[in-house]
C-alpha cells in the first residue's frame, strides 16, 4: 500500500499538517510562558528597585517600614517579601524564614512556599538581593494565576492536538481525493484508447496547472498514436492485398507444374515447394492477423457467440488430427452464455494453441471453459514438457521460437497471435505450469 504515490502524498500532507499544528501549539505555549515569566520578572524588578530606593532614603528602618507597608493586601496584593539581617535573622516580611532553595543573589527562582498566616503553599517567582548594610532582601510575586493559565493552556493543547490530528487526516484525504479525481479523466482517456477507441482525448479544463499540462501532452501522444494506427491499417491492408496475389499465383503455377511433372524427384521437389508456399501464406496471414489485432482492428466485427458451443465445434474439427497423433482431445465447457467476440480470430487463436500442443506437447489435450464472474476463462492444457517460467515472455513474442520447439517447423506465432487476440477482446493471456505440462488461459471480459 505504501508503494502507492497517492498514499505517500496523503501521508506527506497528513504529516505536514500534524507538524504544523504541533508547532503552532508549542509556539503559543512557549510564547505564553515567556510572557508570564517576563511579567513576573518585571513586577519583581520594579518592587526591588522601589525597596532599594527606600533603603537609600531611610536605611534599614526605611526598608523595614516599606516591607511592612507592601505586605499589606491593600497596597500590593500577591507580593512576597522577606528582609533578614546579615546573620539571617528575620526582620520583616510575609515569609517566616529564608527558603533554603534560594541561594544566589540576583537570580530569578521559581519556588512554592507558605506565606505567613496562610495554610496553602503558593507558587512564587522570587529573587534575592543584598543590601549595602549586609541585609538580604527576598522580593517576589505570587504566580498562581499564571500557573492556572499555563495549566489551562496545557489542557487546551490536549484537546487541540486530537482535533489537529483529525483535521490533518481530513486534509490528507481531501488532497488525495483531489489528485485522484484530477487523474480520472487522463486515465479514462488512456483506458479508452487501450480498449480500441483511438479518438478518446483528455478534456481541457483551462487550469494551466501541472495536471492540465499532462493532459495536453497525453492528447498530443494520442493524436500521434491515432495517426500511426491509421497508417498501419492502410499499410497492413495494402500488404495483405499485395502479398496474397503473388502467393496465390505462385501456388497456382506450382499446382500446374505438379500436374505436368512425371519425374518422381521433380514431383517431390514441386510438392515441397507447394508445402513451403502454403506455409509462407499461413505465416503472412498470421503475422497480419497479429498486427491488425494489436492495432485494435476488428472490433467492428464482434458478434455474440456461445463459447461453449464454439469450443465444442473447434474440438470436433481438431479431433481427427489428435487421433492421428495418438492423443485425446477432451472438452470440459461450462455454460457461460454468449460473449461479444471476433469469432474467426478467436477460433484461429484456439486452433493455433491446439496445433502447438499437438506439435510440442504430450498426453491428452484438455479444453476447459469456466465462468469467473466478470470474466470467462478458457484453458488449453496438455501434459508435455511445458515452458520454463523464465522463458514464457520470450514464448509470447512474435517469432519467439524456443530451442525445444525448433524441430516442429513452427514460425513462433501461435502464442503471439493468441495473446494479441486476447488483448483485442480486452482480456489477458496467462501461461501456467500444469505439473507437468502447460496451461494457456485466455481470460475474456464479458463486456
Amino acid at each position: 500500500m505504501f508503494r502507492s504515490a497517492t498514499v505517500r502524498f496523503a501521508a506527506l500532507v497528513f504529516l505536514l499538517q500534524l507538524i504544523s499544528a504541533a508547532a503552532l501549539i508549542v509556539t503559543i505555549g512557549t510564547a505564553v510562558r515567556r510572557q508570564l515569566r517576563s511579567d513576573a520578572q518585571r513586577t519583581v524588578a520594579v518592587l526591588r528597585d522601589d525597596l532599594r530606593a527606600s533603603y537609600a532614603a531611610g536605611g534599614a528602618a526605611g526598608v523595614r517600614r516599606e516591607v511592612a507597608l507592601r505586605t499589606g493586601d491593600m497596597v500590593t496584593p500577591g507580593t512576597v517579601l522577606l528582609l533578614v539581617d546579615a546573620g539571617g535573622a528575620r526582620i520583616g516580611g510575609n515569609l517566616d524564614a529564608w527558603p533554603p532553595s534560594v541561594v544566589r543573589d540576583d537570580h530569578p527562582t521559581e519556588v512554592t512556599l507558605y506565606r505567613s498566616g496562610l495554610t496553602a503553599a503558593e507558587p512564587m517567582h522570587v529573587e534575592a538581593t543584598r543590601l549595602p548594610g549586609g541585609e538580604r532582601l527576598l522580593v517576589g510575586t505570587i504566580v498562581a494565576g499564571e500557573a492556572r493559565a499555563i495549566r489551562m493552556l496545557e489542557q487546551v493543547s490536549g484537546v487541540a492536538l486530537p482535533l489537529a490530528l483529525m483535521f490533518a487526516a481530513f486534509a490528507a484525504w481531501i488532497a488525495a481525493r483531489t489528485i485522484v479525481a484530477r487523474l480520472q479523466e487522463p486515465l479514462a482517456a488512456l483506458n479508452a484508447v487501450a480498449a480500441g477507441d483511438l479518438a478518446a482525448r483528455v478534456p481541457a479544463d483551462g487550469s494551466r496547472d501541472a495536471l492540465a499540462t499532462l493532459g495536453i501532452a497525453i492528447n498530443g501522444a494520442l493524436e500521434r498514436v491515432q495517426t500511426l494506427m491509421g497508417e498501419l491499417r492502410m499499410a497492413t491492408d495494402g500488404l495483405a492485398h499485395d502479398l496474397k496475389s503473388p502467393l496465390t499465383r505462385m501456388r497456382a503455377v506450382l499446382e500446374r507444374a505438379a500436374a505436368q511433372v512425371h519425374d518422381p524427384a521433380a514431383a517431390e521437389a514441386v510438392d515441397r515447394a507447394l508445402a513451403e508456399a502454403d506455409r509462407l501464406f499461413a505465416l503472412v496471414q498470421t503475422a497480419l492477423s497479429i498486427t491488425r489485432a494489436e492495432a485494435g482492428i476488428g472490433r467492428e466485427h464482434f458478434i455474440d457467440v456461445d463459447l461453449a458451443a464454439e469450443l465444442e465445434a473447434i474440438a470436433d474439427m481438431y479431433a481427427p488430427l489428435a487421433e492421428d497423433a495418438g492423443r485425446a482431445l477432451t472438452v470440459n465447457a461450462e455454460q457461460t452464455g454468449v460473449l461479444p467476440v471476433h469469432r474467426e480470430l478467436l477460433a484461429q487463436a484456439i486452433g493455433n494453441l491446439i496445433d502447438n500442443s499437438l506439435k510440442y506437447g504430450a498426453g491428452p489435450i484438455t479444453l476447459a471453459l469456466r465462468d469467473a464472474g466478470e470474466t470467462v476463462e478458457l484453458d488449453i492444457a496438455d501434459r508435455g514438457a511445458g515452458i520454463p517460467i523464465e522463458r514464457r515472455d520470450e514464448a509470447l513474442r512474435r517469432f519467439g521460437r524456443l530451442d525445444e520447439a525448433r524441430q516442429g517447423g513452427g514460425a513462433g506465432l501461435g502464442l503471439a497471435l493468441a495473446a494479441a487476440v486476447t488483448r483485442l477482446h480486452g482480456g489477458t493471456l496467462r501461461l501456467a505450469d500444469a505439473a507437468p505440462g502447460l496451461i494457456v488461459t485466455l481470460e475474456l471480459p464479458r463486456r
